[in-house]
């Protein structure tokens, strides 16, 4: 590439983008030095002033004011007053990236701007404070810090003394902060740097800056480095020891930090294919898309519903053609359909919970291929919407039609019915209420309706809360309508809600089943219209179901308690617990897959489950422990008090290990049951992965990444092997393996490894995160040498890139990374990214890189990103040779 220099005719072969920070930086001394002679008149001037200032009979104010703004002139004379052409110093994809506000807010959003200034000013006279500035150009735009500095900055440059602006001056400031020119949006960042607007730069006011950078970015851990930092970065700027750097020397690192950030252009092979394609085409395409992708679930439901189909219809002839219909009518042929899908589903129900029964076929029969195991507790919550259905219209048949029926039906009638119900006809409601039948009927119906309220996602994951709180009478109750009385009753409100609501009422209500199932058994034998015991069809559904699911719980009960687990290695993060068993004898699992654990000293009665997160070679189980919720915070703070601090991690991390056989164990006992399947287990049907973990949605991604790794050191121990036995000799079998290399059964075996290719991304909101699975994430760099696994560890609370509260963190960032070769956002060997992915993009190049290929993608975290995930793997697998099977974790 040809650049031009800004000083001669000449055209210089600039090879890469540090020689053109070069060429920049070298016109700009050379500037410099053209207006020597300008700057030591301004100085002058400006001494000149000051003088008359003193003497002047203006007051106070305005003489400091007079004097900082002619300082500010001088400092501005020391800087360069020629600019450089940036086209073709080649900066331009760094200088349209340096933006106060993020992409798409420029000055079209005013209108917004000025909405919020008229909400704002309302009882301030049309004055805007200093502290509401943050809201007022959105808080979704710049964090509260930023903001702060912002205003000082533009204030201090526009000659605004006090803490509040008007209107026209708001107007100013967003003007300034939301123009696209490259050296003004440059020249506002420097002087929110350079506090005291002597033109240089600090170590002090960078150390101030990196503090107010990592504060609106919430990373911890650079804030309280801030000092270690800011050394670097004079280090690194300050190479004649002057004490201070200029703006050159910003501009310059900030460019190298873009440049290196710098997007690749996208490839313009497999571009989704463009909309005017026939419509009816289109529609075929994407229904036979989701025939190949769901035709599992399809037949399933298919079944399902045509077996309760076939039901109901069988009972409503039966019953159409007997004595019952006489009276009734076709409300009792309702009633009975009804309740024949009722029993069917009610054992139907058992079996998409019999973990230890689905694990089993998944593992060793081939029925995974044609059934969608990964779905057994969506299929679970789909039949209780069949159980809902045919309770409704079982209640409101007897209650609403035939029972009135009855109880109105003339003699004559009725002597059809007296075989049933006996000489004397019915007189009331009450009855039916009172008998057997009613009473079981009613109960089932109450402790079913507790069961499945709390199980539904809003309570049992507590996203119900008390807002907009008001009083009806505030003249009774004068403190009513305080926001302190509000405050204590939304409080007041929620600790109920937490009571009633959340993962153990969900757990402990779902056990009111057994109470169900006994009082079903009961209201099945005392039926009115049946009294031959083999038409008691009841008991006859659910007894294998009930067998079968008792069974598992003997099974849980029996290898929880026969398996003694030892405890390894506790660490205690800020909000993670992080747990490490010694695996027991014949513990063999999958990478993937999860176990339940549970921990007596918390509730006797709680299993909950947990991904593992080791790899099926490693002598240890391990499992990570987010708190958020009442058990998982009371297990943080059990293991707290067995656990010390630990010296060599940073504060506020608790550890502690034991070794086995010893006295130095914890008096904390811990129990496990499993393994239990998962979908990500099914990882090696795949040769391409692409892994996705969204905060503590990690957990079982790291086991395959562990996996991956010690896959790829046994192979390359094998291959060593066969070269030292055997040899290089034509003829020798791939396969063959030593015995000093062979797995032990339950073992991971690199015979069976075919993973080309493995894209991680993990996206956590905290800096502190990261920690939880440092080593293993430095062990992948380490071990990886031919780039298997290719590591995205992206952190959302850091501004993206290309905005100005992100700029400085990026700048530490590369300097950082090119001295120790350690990111310092999160601390390991794989530099990391800012904001969420650009999912779309991530699919695209992996499609572009990977045609004709069927590419495996596994995700674990929130429904939200989930379908978007899942969307994108439709949408490209339909629009491109490559084809993504999309998998999701559920629990």
């Amino acid at each position: 590439m040809e650049a031009e220099d800004g000083g001669s005719n000449n055209n210089v072969n600039v090879n890469s983008s540090d020689d053109r920070m070069e060429i920049t930086l070298a016109a700009r001394q050379n500037s410099v030095e053209v207006h020597s002679k300008a700057t030591k008149d301004a100085n002058v001037q400006h001494s000149k002033w000051t003088q008359l200032a003193k003497r002047s009979t203006f007051g106070s104010m305005k003489i400091r004011q007079v004097s900082e703004e002619l300082q500010r002139l001088a400092a501005l004379s020391k800087r360069p007053l020629e600019k450089y052409d940036r086209a073709k110093s080649g900066a331009v994809h760094a200088s349209s990236g340096f933006n106060f506000v993020s992409k798409g807010s420029g000055g079209t959003n005013w209108m917004a701007v000025e909405n919020n200034f008229k909400k704002l000013t309302e009882n301030t006279n049309g004055l805007l404070p200093r502290a509401r500035f943050w809201e007022c150009i959105g808080e979704k735009v710049v964090s509260r810090d930023f903001a702060e500095g912002l205003f000082d900055a533009i204030a201090k440059r526009k000659n605004i003394m006090g803490n509040s602006i008007n209107k026209v001056q708001l107007k100013e400031f967003w003007d300034q902060i939301s123009d696209q020119n490259f050296d003004s949006r440059l020249q506002t960042f420097f002087d929110m740097v350079d506090k005291d607007a002597d033109g240089r730069i600090s170590k002090d006011e960078v150390r101030e800056i990196i503090t107010l950078t990592a504060s609106a970015n919430k990373l911890s851990t650079i804030k309280n480095r801030a000092d270690e930092y800011a050394t670097l970065i004079m280090e690194e700027l300050d190479t004649e020891n002057l004490g201070y750097i200029m703006i050159e020397k910003m501009e310059m690192l900030l460019l190298r930090a873009e440049n290196m950030e710098a997007e690749a252009p996208s490839k313009p092979s497999q571009e989704i294919k463009p909309t005017h394609y026939q419509v009816i085409l289109r529609t075929y395409k994407d229904f036979q898309y989701f025939v190949a992708e769901n035709w599992k679930k399809v037949w399933v439901l298919a079944v399902w519903l045509g077996i309760m189909a076939g039901l109901f219809a069988y009972k409503y002839v039966q019953y159409k053609n007997k004595a019952a219909y006489q009276v009734m009518g076709v409300c009792v042929c309702l009633a009975k359909g009804a309740a024949e899908t009722l029993k069917f589903n009610m054992a139907l129900i058992l079996l998409p919970v019999c973990r230890n029964t689905i694990t089993w076929l998944r593992n060793k029969t081939r029925l995974g291929d044609a059934v969608p195991f990964d779905n057994n507790i969506k299929f679970h919550q789909i039949i209780t919407v069949g159980i809902a259905i045919g309770v409704g219209i079982h209640g409101l048949a007897h209650l609403t039609c035939d029972f009135p029926r009855l109880l109105h039906a003339d003699e004559e009638k009725y002597e059809l019915m007296e075989p049933f119900f006996g000489k004397d006809q019915p007189p009331n409601y009450w009855w039916f209420v009172k008998g057997v039948e009613g009473i079981t009927g009613i109960v089932m119906v109450v402790l079913m309706a507790i069961a499945f309220t709390l199980a539904s996602p809003w309570l049992r994951s507590r996203k119900v809360e008390p807002k907009n709180l008001k009083t009806a009478s505030p003249s009774k109750n004068p403190d009513a309508n305080s926001p302190i009385y509000l405050k204590e009753l939304k409080r007041g409100l929620e600790q109920i809600l937490n009571k009633l609501t959340g993962f153990n009422a969900f757990w402990y209500s779902h056990h009111l089943f057994v109470i169900v199932y006994a009082l079903l058994i009961v209201h099945g034998v005392k039926l009115y219209l049946t009294h031959d015991w083999y038409k008691k069809t009841t008991w006859m559904y659910l007894a294998v179901p009930i067998i079968l699911y008792a069974c598992e719980r003997f099974i849980r009960t029996y290898r929880s308690s026969i398996k003694a687990v030892n405890i390894k290695k506790v660490v205690v993060y800020e909000n993670l617990l992080a747990l490490q068993v010694f695996k027991p004898e014949g513990f063999k699992y999958k990478s993937g897959q999860y176990m339940f654990v549970n921990c007596a000293a918390v509730s006797p009665f709680e299993w909950h489950p947990f991904s593992i997160t080791s790899a099926p070679d490693d002598d240890y189980l391990s499992v990570h422990i987010r708190s958020v919720g009442d058990w998982t915070g009371e297990m943080k703070e059990v293991f707290s008090q067995v656990c010390q601090s630990s010296p060599s991690e940073r504060s506020g991390v608790l550890t502690a290990e034991f070794i086995k056989g010893t006295n130095n164990t914890p008096n904390v006992k811990v129990s496990i049951d499993g393994p239990y399947g998962a979908p990500a287990q099914d990882y090696k049907s795949y040769d391409l992965l692409l892994l996705i973990g969204s905060g503590i949605g990690a957990t079982p991604m790291i086991s395959i990444v562990k996996d991956i790794v010690n896959n790829i050191k046994a192979r390359e121990e094998e291959e060593n092997a066969i070269e030292d036995g055997t040899g290089k000799a034509s003829g020798t079998d791939s396969n063959y393996f030593s015995p000093s290399t062979k797995k032990s059964p339950g073992q991971s075996s690199a015979s069976g490894f075919k993973t080309r290719k493995a894209y991680f991304y993990w996206v956590t909101p905290t800096q502190g995160s990261f920690e939880w699975f440092k080593g293993v994430i430095n062990e992948v760099t380490d071990a990886d040498k031919n780039g298997v696994i290719e590591m995205h560890n992206h952190c959302t609370s850091v501004y993206e890139k290309g905005n100005a509260q992100s700029a400085l963190i990026a700048m530490l960032q590369s300097i950082y990374y090119d001295k120790h070769g350690v990111d310092v956002v999160t601390g390991t060997r794989v530099k990391s990214h800012f904001a969420r992915p650009n999912w779309k993009k991530v699919y695209k190049d992996i499609a572009d890189k990977h045609k004709d290929s069927r590419v495996g993608v596994f995700y674990c975290g929130p429904l939200p990103l989930g379908e978007v995930l899942k969307d994108l793997a439709a949408e490209y697998s339909n629009a491109t040779s490559t084809k993504f099977d999309f998998h999701k974790e559920n629990f």
